[in-house]
């Protein structure tokens, strides 16, 4: 173990040193191409910071009014037939869109029903077999511009689907 502790604490001053040794070798400049990268990381970064807010000002508004609450109540008498409680529904939706404000949803479930009830056990698993969805979309295709994402909305809805359900699935059999 102790092996493996030390190989992972030195890759990456060996990546570092490799890359930096890689442009000696080349006879780059390499503090040059360092700027230049920094400057394309920080116009992505500015291209991206308006998505960004609007996505958590979205998230925001709809997790202060109470809205996610009552789709959440209104999903779980649909849900509950599945074995998915109520109090999730509200974290996999959220979780489509910000995996900050569903660890907010989660932390808000560990403290109403403990981390060892089913639904902390299921909440857990779904944060962790799922992806938000809409903010990678976002963030991935707004960076290179991409406009027609083709079949990666559905894709990845139904992965998520599979995720969720999954994790109900496992956290019956594990309870």
């Amino acid at each position: 173990m102790k092996i493996i502790s030390f190989l992972s604490s030195m890759m990456i001053p060996f990546v570092l040193f490799y890359i930096i040794g890689y442009g000696l070798l080349a006879k780059r400049d390499i503090y040059h191409d360092f700027l230049e990268g920094a400057k394309d990381g920080l116009k992505i970064v500015a291209g991206l910071i308006p998505t960004l807010i609007g996505l958590m000002t979205g998230i925001g508004v709809l997790r202060a009014s109470g809205f996610l609450d009552f789709l959440g109540d209104a999903l779980g008498k649909i849900t509950s037939a599945a074995g998915i409680s109520p109090e999730i529904v509200p974290l996999a939706l959220v979780r489509l869109f910000s995996s900050s404000a569903a660890s907010g949803l989660l932390l808000d479930i560990f403290k109403e029903f403990g981390t060892d009830s089913l639904t902390g056990l299921t909440a857990s698993l779904i944060l962790s077999s799922t992806e938000s969805v809409f903010y990678c979309m976002s963030v991935y295709f707004g960076s290179v511009g991409i406009q027609k994402t083709r079949y990666t909305l559905p894709g990845a809805l139904t992965a998520t689907l599979a995720g969720i359900l999954a994790s109900v699935w496992i956290a019956g059999f594990l309870m």
